[in-house]
């Protein structure tokens, strides 16, 4: 389901008025169904993707906490595999199955290459990031591993970050599904302010600059349009990305605000930074703090 659309309406005020009409654990069974519907929208069999992941996780956690000396890097190297094997297929089995064709052609080896041509599930990047980033934090112990089979599906499939982010750390969300969230007015119109900005930079920002940004490229692959319209597409190209991206974020933000729920800023006026290296500390911030902190670092950061 995408929060521009007419279903979008109907689902958010029916779960937000059932989440502080229901009490205790009700409302996290609640948020389970929600988000599977939310996600099983788009196409109901990608679900049972996002359920294996959440198994193998779910599992791995546990098993890397009690576990000592290198069986512990082979569980989160499993943990691993599985995130980034599944991320691979979808997104670059045709890509690599094409370029393996090409290449054999070169040296005359018949090879007919299997076009899939697959489906990539619906912020398939942003969750498997999620939840490597939750089995990379038990495996350096500064997180405990869930207990919770419920509370860590809900950890990977809440409803309002589950499209595009933001990429939660489970230091910042897990605890907040444990702690009682009593309806707050002045924090329920926050987030429904919120909501309210990212739908106006969704709609009438990205979508309308969308309209001419297509036509002026469309036009300037067959020559005709000016340098100046070309010009002109790329900067209208840059606030409608933006406007995109972070509009949706902010939808998010509020919608999860409305119930109580902290998700990290994820945008912070990137286009007013004084450089590029300050550019990518305000942009999708809580991807760009992501590989920084899982591979950027790991692999010697401005050392190596």
């Amino acid at each position: 389901m995408l929060f521009n659309s007419f279903a979008f309406l109907v689902f958010f005020p029916v779960v937000t008025l059932l989440f502080f009409v229901l009490r205790g654990q009700a409302r996290l069974y609640l948020l389970l169904v929600a988000s599977i519907y939310f996600y099983a929208v788009f196409i109901p069999k990608f679900i049972v993707i996002l359920f294996c992941l959440i198994g193998v996780d779910f599992i791995a956690g546990l098993l890397i906490e009690s576990a000592q000396g290198p069986k512990r890097k082979l569980l989160l190297v499993v943990s691993l595999v599985a995130n980034l094997g599944i991320l691979g297929f979808f997104k670059y089995f045709d890509f690599l199955n094409n370029n393996l064709a090409l290449l054999l052609q070169l040296f005359h080896i018949p090879y007919q290459a299997k076009v899939l041509s697959l489906i990539l599930p619906i912020g398939l990047s942003f969750h498997t990031f999620q939840s490597m980033s939750y089995t990379i934090e038990v495996y350096k112990r500064r997180q405990k591993a869930e207990r919770s089979l419920l509370v860590y599906a809900i950890y990977v499939l809440f409803y309002p970050q589950l499209v595009a982010g933001p990429i939660e750390r489970p230091q910042n969300l897990l605890h907040q599904f444990y702690e009682l969230k009593d309806f707050d007015f002045e924090r329920f119109a926050e987030g429904l302010e919120l909501m309210l900005y990212g739908f106006f930079k969704k709609l009438f920002v990205a979508d309308r600059l969308a309209a001419y940004t297509n036509e002026i490229f469309k036009a300037s692959g067959a020559g005709q349009v000016s340098r100046l319209s070309v010009i002109l597409g790329v900067y209208f190209f840059s606030f409608q990305i933006f406007c995109d991206f972070s509009g949706y974020t902010d939808i998010a933000r509020g919608a999860a605000k409305v119930m109580g729920f902290d998700l990290m800023k994820n945008f912070a006026n990137p286009y007013g930074a004084a450089s590029v290296p300050e550019f990518w500390h305000r942009w999708h911030i809580s991807l760009s703090t992501w590989f920084r902190d899982y591979l950027y670092i790991p692999l010697g950061g401005n050392r190596t």
